[in-house]
């Protein structure tokens, strides 16, 4: 009898185990590319602040909400969706002068670390732009909560980061061709990421 119970006992004991380690498993999101953007702001002849929006960010979260140190991130942006709202401005942007989208077609981000900071994360990772791979510290602002797709299926996780990046450290120069260019243009540009992600 005593046998019966201590075997219970046990099949329990794993089960609840298993439970617990079930819960705590990392979960994988998929970036919507169609919810998600990264917005960056750089001052104009130290007057004006101008701002543009990449689309079309994509890639993939594995979220561990009981620990969230064990996260990580991969994304990729189409350098080719730059908008500032000035059509000419953006066509500059992607020619061989700045961003040079046809032979750098997009730029990536793949997390290093993820560690608590106060009442924030900072996820800290290689991004590679204009064909140069830097380490940069994204300020997670939010980690999200879970919520409902439209479609009343999926599920949905929002995340917003924040950092600034010295835009010479990756060669955006306009190429050496416009040095005025350079010269009414701030180094450093602000980035704000925001992410909708579906739990796949």
């Amino acid at each position: 009898m005593k046998h019966i119970r201590l075997a219970g006992w046990l099949a329990g004991a794993v089960l609840a185990v298993s439970a617990c380690a079930m819960s705590a498993q990392t979960t994988q999101w998929k970036i919507d590319p169609m919810h998600s953007e990264a917005d960056f702001a750089i001052k104009h002849m130290a007057i004006s602040t101008v701002h543009g929006t990449f689309h079309g960010l994509s890639g993939t979260i594995n979220f561990d909400p009981a620990d969230v140190t064990k996260s990580s991130v991969e994304a990729t942006i189409p350098v080719s969706t730059v908008d500032t709202g000035v059509t000419p401005r953006d066509n500059d942007l992607k020619s061989p002068r700045f961003f040079d989208a046809a032979q750098f077609p997009s730029m990536t981000f793949k997390s290093t670390s993820v560690r608590k900071d106060g009442d924030h994360y900072e996820v800290a990772g290689n991004l590679t732009l204009h064909g140069v791979t830097k380490p940069v510290v994204l300020k997670l602002e939010d980690l999200g909560k879970a919520q409902p797709g439209m479609d009343g299926k999926s599920v949905h996780r929002g995340f917003t980061a924040t950092t600034t990046i010295d835009r010479k450290d990756f060669g955006l120069t306009f190429n050496g061709t416009l040095k005025s260019g350079d010269a009414v243009l701030a180094d450093d540009v602000r980035i704000e990421i925001d992410i909708d992600a579906a739990q796949i």
